[in-house]
């Protein structure tokens, strides 16, 4: 495992996941700008949340919270986990030549049991800073670039059934709605 800010918080407590059409999901989420217990016991929570809803990420507003930050737990094209928590996500993408894009199937955990292709770069860098305001950057292929990209959109107020097509957004939702008892409003707690 590839940790190189430190290990994520842990002592959380597992919280049910928002949901998408919820309004915390659909707006871009407040800056961080107190680095305090506060925002560390956040983001235990999340951690705990992630883990048990089975993610690879999870952004503040996925357990209702207006703040802009995510967690992750991802592996790369490698299979390499990386670890990490980001405030005040900034997203760099590849351009021109460089930029390659991956199509596979996404999902998300505000929106469980479905998955469609959603493409995007195969390459992703994420600048911010971790809990004690200190500047961090994640970067990284395969999953993990994806994830970057994911975690970054929830904290502009974007879920990726915004970037798919209206048939696949289809898709989705009826994927979604087959497996909607083994989720509950209450999932994952």
């Amino acid at each position: 495992m590839h940790a190189p800010y430190g290990p994520l918080p842990e002592g959380g407590t597992v919280r049910p996941v928002t949901r998408w059409g919820t309004p915390v999901m659909h707006r871009a989420q407040q800056p961080v700008t107190a680095y305090d217990e506060s925002l560390r016991s956040l983001a235990a929570d999340m951690v705990a949340t992630m883990y048990a809803a089975e993610g690879v990420g999870l952004a503040a507003c996925q357990i209702g919270e207006d703040v802009a930050m995510f967690v992750f737990d991802c592996p790369d094209d490698t299979g390499e986990h990386t670890v990490g928590v980001v405030c005040n996500p900034v997203l760099t993408l590849p351009e021109g030549p460089a930029r390659r894009l991956d199509d596979a199937d996404e999902g998300c955990l505000s929106f469980p049991g479905g998955y469609q292709p959603c493409p995007r770069p195969d390459w992703a860098r994420v600048d911010g800073f971790d809990l004690d305001g200190k500047p961090v950057t994640f970067e990284g292929s395969g999953l993990l670039a994806r994830c970057l990209q994911h975690e970054t959109d929830h904290t502009l107020g974007i879920v990726f059934g915004d970037r798919i097509s209206t048939k696949a957004r289809k898709r989705l939702q009826k994927q979604h709605d087959r497996l909607a008892d083994e989720h509950p409003l209450t999932w994952p707690t």
